[in-house]
Formats: C-alpha cells, sequence, structure tokens
C-alpha cells in the first residue's frame, strides 16, 4: 500500500474541482486531485456553458456576478477551443405579466452596476429575427458569455499542473475524512484539508449533505451560423426550471462559434439512469419550437444527459464540513456551477488560508444544511 502527503487533497476534477486545484496551487499549496473517470466530465459535459449573473437571491447574485467578473478577467488567457465568446443573453418575455419582471430585473441589475438594457418588441425582433413574433419583448444582460466547459475545466487542471499538483485518474475514492482520502487500489492520500468536490456522488463520499441529484438533457444541432445571436432564455425559466420538486423543461438556447444551437432545459428528481427521457425531451423541443418556430427545421446531431447536484435553497455548499473539520465542501452548485466555479475555488481558499474574500462565505456555509433538511423534511 503507498501513501502520499499533500496539503490538500481535491476529489473531482469536474469545473469546480479543477477551479479549486487551480487557484489551491497558485497560492502555493501541495495540491493532489482524484478524478475517477475524465477531467470535466459529470455534470461539467452536461451544462450549458453559461457564464451568467442570476438573480434568484442576493447570495446567488452575489456568487454569479463575483465570478462572472474572475472569467472576464481570464478570458484572455483561455486556449480557443474553451469557445468563450461574451454573447449576452436575452431574457424573453412573452406577454406584458412577463415584461414586469424584466422591469424588476432591470432596476434589481441597474442598482448593481450590471449592464442590461431593456428591449421592447422591435428591439427584440431585430436582435433576434428567428424568435416568434409578438414577444412582448426583453432584457439584454450584455456582459453575460459562453464557454466549452470540458476544455475549460482541462485548461485550469493544466494550468494546476504546471505548478506541481498531482492528478491520480481513473482512481475510485473508498473513503475520505480525518486527513485521509482512501482509493480502491490502496493508496492512501493523507491532507490537511480534503475538498469534497464530486458533485452528485459527493453524497457518498460524505454522508448527510443535502444534495440531490437532477437529471437534465441536451440537444446540439447542425450548423446554422447566425440563427440565434444570443443566450435566450424565457423569463417563465424561474418558476419552471428552478423549482425544487417538479420536473420541469424551459425554452434556453445557445448559440457556439461552430455555428450549432445548444438546447435546453429540463430539470428531473427520482430518475437515476443516463437515458434519454423522450417524453421530457419532446417536452423540451416543443418548448424551444414555440419561441424558435423554424428550429422544426433543424437537425439535431446529439443528445445527452447528466446528473447536477442540487441543494433545497438553490445555493451552492462551500465550506468545511461541521464533523470533520479536515473535509470542506464544493458542491451543489446545480445549473451554475460553470459560472461559479472560479468564485467557489476563491471562497475555498480564503477560508483555507484565513484570507479575506470578496463577498461573504456564510450564505454558502455547508452548516446551513441542518437547518435546511428541516425546513425541507
Amino acid at each position: 500500500m503507498s501513501s502520499a502527503i499533500f496539503d490538500v487533497v481535491i476529489v473531482g476534477a469536474g469545473i469546480v474541482g479543477a477551479a479549486c486545484a487551480d487557484e489551491c496551487s497558485r497560492l502555493g499549496m501541495q495540491v493532489a486531485v482524484v478524478e475517477q473517470d475524465a477531467v470535466g466530465g459529470g455534470a461539467t459535459a452536461a451544462g450549458m456553458g453559461h457564464i451568467v449573473t442570476m438573480d434568484d437571491s442576493d447570495a446567488q447574485f452575489a456568487l454569479t456576478r463575483y465570478s462572472q467578473t474572475l472569467w472576464q478577467a481570464l478570458r484572455l488567457e483561455l486556449p480557443r477551443d474553451v469557445e468563450y465568446e461574451q454573447c449576452g443573453t436575452i431574457w424573453v418575455a412573452a406577454d406584458d405579466d412577463e415584461m414586469k419582471e424584466v422591469f424588476r430585473k432591470r432596476a434589481y441589475y441597474g442598482q448593481r452596476n450590471v449592464p442590461v438594457e431593456v428591449l421592447n418588441s422591435r428591439e427584440l425582433e431585430c436582435l433576434e429575427p428567428n424568435l416568434r413574433k409578438g414577444m412582448a419583448g426583453g432584457l439584454l444582460v450584455s456582459e453575460d458569455a459562453v464557454l466549452y466547459p470540458p476544455c475549460a475545466a482541462r485548461f485550469l487542471i493544466e494550468r494546476a499542473q504546471s505548478r506541481g499538483a498531482k492528478l491520480y485518474f481513473g482512481a475510485t475514492v473508498v473513503m475520505l475524512g480525518g486527513g485521509d482520502v482512501r482509493l480502491a487500489n490502496g493508496t492512501v492520500l493523507s491532507a490537511a484539508t480534503i475538498v469534497n468536490a464530486a458533485g452528485t456522488w459527493a453524497t457518498t463520499l460524505t454522508p448527510g449533505i443535502s444534495v440531490k441529484k437532477r437529471k437534465g438533457q441536451l440537444v446540439i444541432t447542425d450548423r446554422y451560423p447566425g440563427f440565434v445571436r444570443h443566450q435566450l432564455v424565457e423569463l417563465g425559466y424561474l418558476k419552471r426550471a428552478h423549482s425544487v420538486n417538479a420536473d420541469s423543461v424551459a425554452f434556453n438556447v445557445q448559440p457556439r462559434q461552430t455555428g450549432q444551437l445548444l438546447i435546453g432545459s429540463s430539470r428531473q428528481y427520482g430518475s437515476e439512469t443516463k437515458h434519454v427521457d423522450f417524453e421530457i425531451l419532446s417536452r423540451m423541443i416543443e418548448r424551444a419550437q414555440h419561441y424558435l418556430p423554424s428550429l422544426a427545421s433543424a437537425s439535431a446531431i446529439r443528445v445527452w444527459t447528466g446528473f447536477r447536484a442540487a441543494t433545497p435553497d438553490k445555493l451552492p455548499l462551500i465550506g468545511t464540513w461541521p464533523p470533520d473539520s479536515t473535509v470542506y465542501l464544493a458542491t451543489g452548485h446545480e445549473g451554475l456551477g460553470i459560472t461559479t466555479s472560479l468564485g467557489t475555488a476563491k471562497l475555498l481558499a480564503a477560508q483555507l488560508t484565513g484570507g479575506k474574500s470578496e463577498i461573504p462565505a456564510a450564505p454558502y456555509s455547508p452548516s446551513r444544511t441542518t437547518s435546511l433538511e428541516h425546513a425541507h423534511a
């Protein structure tokens, strides 16, 4: 049986674990990363890659906006295959009631220095002529961006590796805690800090944390350059895709640099298989065609699924796990892990070093999960 000692052992090389490895190595820590499959697999490969500011809560806004500014600062260092593009998001309002939400969001973002622009029906049609005619308008959030998540995770891991981080690929963790990570082959990795960034598998490694699997499906089309120019999201997305318990679909379409369209989104609880759910898929495509009628003539070339780690209050778990002071959590990001990965890494590293974080860490503390479980029991 072999053993090794590090400052930090990170379990999971999705984009959150990769970002944590990058930040910890940047601060001079001796880092190990354990991944049983591929870098940027799992939920990272099932994400749309939307770098988006969200406002379901003040805490969600703080983390998404902070993280977005970190991505903006990093963009010039990203390789071309990360496909970072600041295309902006248009939140599409179908009727006058949804336009009220447009004006609410404008006020909220405006008070927090996020550039936004209200679009009337004519302006929306001019920017996105393939949208169904007769929409009420929308909100353009110009600093939102998209990227290709698996390559972004690979970039972060490779940068950590260039600073001396050691990677254990194809390694299955059978136990973590008490300062040790034990692998299936008998290897023991010891560290003062163990970061559980295993996404939906985090609950297997750290029982008792308040995270559930939420299945999602994505479709990518053939190449149709210019068909859409911005990430398009229905304002109904907030109630459709973010309901805590019910299965849901919502209109969410993203342009890729290749000219392809990435179509979402769906959320399901209770489905444990990776198989495509054709009833949900049909509803998702029907919803997309409701907003983009000419999608009906487009060709899909791939459909796939993935599982996101969701918490009851839609905020991730970032920080020490109270029952074991050596274990830190970086999971529960659900559909915002791509956006919030860099902010998560900064918050975590500040806790490890005793440094000051740019935003308050308390809203994401795993210690809140006990009250969450009681509230949702």
